[in-house]
């Protein structure tokens, strides 16, 4: 098709969703990221869920309470944005989003399929992170699946099953290249020579973080999904007692994963301040020593596990944000949108958050020479509010 300048389309503000349609050929791309959180049965995991974005989740004393997925949608925490709305006066203003989903709790043998294991490790591979929430309080009333509370033995049993569990897929991957690589030469079997180092590694217990892969490779590992591999948060699910996670257990954990890794956060107590008034939730908080700002901080920590930006999109009355990892090309970035602005891609026109909020407007942000017109090798930086050109197709 050759291209006409008179076709050139700005972004319209709605995205796949808000047309109510798809285009012919069109693909939806979701507009947040995926947190799957993990642990053990009885840890708390749905009661996270809850505190979180009020999942109505089932959160109840035995094991298996959760046996289909649960899953939520929460905004991510951006003043950015409220800044944004104030200056350009939107009709809708849309935050980025994670979505958390509430998996199944994993128990000894899961790899072999005990328990849910199947299906437990289905939905962990189809998130993009995890967060694994970790049971760092004592109380009768709330049965443990292994008769005591441990975090560091609760870490030992998911990892385990998590490494057992990608050691036999990428078995099974050897198997079917093998087949393929007996009618290739010996130069040419990369794919399998790859597939051999990632069964070494894992079989020594080693996680393989996707940027020790590779360029040549990464498409292979990447489609191999190893559950090892996801980035992951280690979150301390702690009691009444201990708020702010300084008592043994939590110390023992973050000596053990480091203290970047850990987020401590007290799941009961969230989601019971939840259900108060502002001015009684404001005492409980001076009361127990706790800030208000937990559910927010836990957020943007998922956010940023992941080395995401946030860029926003301001058209036909609509703002957006948009999360999109460190370094993406601006086409790439159009395509979180909807896949044909990214296949028709022509242009973005682009200005700073920080030029917006210090002139007032976009004409005057023209006016100064400081809204630029980036092609197809612009990565998109955090804060930019842009505006996409594309050939519809």
């Amino acid at each position: 098709m050759r291209f006409d300048s008179r076709a050139a389309m700005p972004y319209d503000g709605l995205g796949a969703e808000g047309r109510g349609r798809r285009r012919s050929g069109g693909k939806v791309v979701a507009m947040g990221l995926t947190i799957g959180i993990i642990g053990l049965p009885n840890v708390g995991k749905s009661t996270l869920l809850n505190a979180l974005c009020h999942a109505g989740a089932e959160a109840s004393n035995y094991p298996f309470c959760t046996i289909e997925r649960n899953q939520g949608a929460v905004p991510i925490p951006d003043e950015r944005l409220e800044r944004l709305a104030a200056i350009l006066h939107p009709s809708e203003v849309i935050p980025a989003t994670v979505i958390f989903i509430d998996i199944a709790g994993l128990v000894k043998g899961a790899s072999r399929g005990e328990g849910l294991g199947n299906k437990f490790l289905h939905h962990v591979r189809e998130a993009t992170a995890l967060a694994h929430v970790l049971r760092c309080f004592a109380d009768e009333n709330v049965s443990h699946v292994y008769g005591t509370v441990d975090p560091l033995l609760d870490i030992e049993i998911v990892d385990t099953e998590l490494l057992l569990a990608d050691v036999e897929r990428v078995e099974r991957w050897i198997e079917r290249e093998r087949a393929r690589a007996k009618a290739v030469r010996e130069d040419e079997r990369r794919d399998m020579h790859f597939l051999e180092s990632v069964r070494a590694s894992l079989s020594r217990g080693e996680r393989l973080a996707a940027e020790s892969v590779p360029a040549p490779m990464r498409p292979l590992f990447d489609e191999l999904g190893l559950l090892t591999s996801k980035p992951r948060l280690v979150v301390l699910n702690t009691g009444y007692e201990d708020p702010a996670g300084a008592g043994a257990a939590c110390r023992r954990v973050i000596e053990t994963v480091g203290a970047k890794n850990v987020f401590v956060f007290s799941a009961r107590l969230e989601e019971e301040l939840d259900a108060l008034s502002g001015e009684e939730r404001r005492t409980f908080e001076a009361e127990l020593g706790v800030d208000n700002l937990a559910k927010s901080r836990f957020i943007e920590k998922c956010h940023d596990l992941l080395g995401l930006i946030r860029y926003y999109s301001a058209a036909h009355g609509k703002l957006q944000a948009w999360s999109i990892p460190r370094g993406t090309a601006a086409p790439a970035a159009a395509g979180r949108i909807h896949g044909d602005m990214e296949r028709g891609f022509i242009r973005a026109e682009v200005m700073s958050f920080e030029h917006l909020v210090e002139h007032g407007s976009r004409a005057a942000v023209h006016q100064r020479g400081l809204l630029r017109t980036e092609g197809h090798d612009y990565a998109i930086r955090d804060g930019d509010v842009v505006q996409f050109f594309f050939n519809p197709s």
